[in-house]
């Protein structure tokens, strides 16, 4: 079995698009989102053009979970605002439902890697984070009693492969919203971990999130679209927010 994994869409339909076609080009036989698949600019279009995936599994994020929320009018998890109740406005009760089915974690076997637990943040949580510096002492406590020779993880939106006590700790990257490098992020399990960068064109793509009457649609074309933040303004993010 080859497994595509895709993390942390958010919302960047261009990007997606482009991703999906170099996924089928490679061919795997299964597709795993790995969650933060709305969260955005174009969140209908974006939902509508997953639920058409026919060999794909999904597992939800802390954005995903807020956004059921927000469409639910219940009490906010911590980081919803503005932008996630303008998301779920524009959610119909089927997109609210697609996104709630999301279970916390995906568990496969993948010939080469052994036993996989894919996740978002980390096993224990959705909002969990963890990194290339994340300290050895710090990892181990959040991979506690995963039972996986591979965690894949998603949320911190930057590829990194750590080996630790027999295990991997993997991040495919973002496919929307990627920190370093610009791109469409994500990676290939079986039999090895094939990293790949989708290009596509930043400034058509910008045109079309602008086009979104999102609250910061300019600002993410900007700044995750035509530009990202680099490795050490990521890193600072992380670290203000409980990383790394």
């Amino acid at each position: 079995m080859r497994v595509a994994a895709l993390s942390d869409i958010h919302g960047n339909l261009p990007a997606l698009e482009a991703a999906l076609q170099d996924v089928t080009r490679a061919k795997p036989d299964l597709i795993v989102m790995c969650g933060d698949v709305a969260s955005g600019p174009l969140p209908v279009e974006t939902l509508n053009l997953l639920k058409t995936l026919p060999n794909a599994r999904f597992l939800h994020g802390n954005a995903d979970r807020e956004l059921v929320a927000a469409y639910d009018d219940s009490a906010k998890q911590r980081g919803a605002g503005t932008a996630a109740n303008w998301c779920a406005a524009q959610l119909s009760g089927a997109h609210r439902d697609f996104l709630a089915s999301f279970p916390g974690e995906v568990r496969l076997e993948v010939e080469g890697l052994g036993r996989l637990l894919f996740c978002h943040g980390s096993p224990r949580s959705d909002e969990e984070i963890m990194t290339t510096a994340t300290p050895e002492a710090r990892l181990r406590e959040l991979i506690a009693g995963s039972d996986a020779d591979v965690i894949v993880c998603g949320h911190t939106h930057m590829q990194f492969d750590r080996a630790l006590d027999g295990a991997r700790v993997v991040n495919p990257g973002s496919v929307g919203m990627p920190y370093g490098e610009p791109g469409a992020h994500w990676a290939l399990f079986g039999p090895e971990i094939d990293f790949r960068c989708t290009n596509y064109d930043g400034e058509k793509a910008a045109a079309r999130i602008t086009m979104s009457s999102w609250p910061g649609a300019a600002d993410f074309a900007r700044y995750n679209v035509l530009s990202t933040p680099s490795v050490d303004e990521a890193m600072d993010f992380m670290r203000s927010h409980g990383g790394p």
